[in-house]
């Protein structure tokens, strides 16, 4: 029987078609997520400046989740993010 363990995950979403591009990918993910395991929280950071040009983009938007699943879910999510276009950066937690 497994149980479920708190995560966070950070990403950065490109926003070169907008921030409602953004958006749309970010309720994606939230919904991802829920249907994984269940959300403690989602803070918008916004559009913000990269420290660093990536992808030849200078802003992105931040997004964090906070949220409980099984072990084995945040891999399969890591592999998604990698593959989504749209996603600048991802990082995932166990807390």
């Amino acid at each position: 029987m497994s149980t479920n363990t708190a995560y966070e995950t950070i990403v950065v979403f490109s926003v070169a078609d907008g921030e409602e591009s953004a958006k749309e990918l970010m309720e994606k993910f939230r919904a991802m997520i829920e249907s994984n395991g269940t959300i403690d929280s989602v803070d918008e950071w916004g559009k913000r400046r990269l420290e660093y040009l990536i992808n030849d983009e200078e802003y992105g938007y931040y997004v964090l989740y906070n949220y409980q699943s099984n072990a084995d879910f945040p891999s399969e999510l890591d592999r998604v993010l990698n593959i989504t276009d749209g996603v600048l950066r991802s990082l995932i937690v166990k807390k």
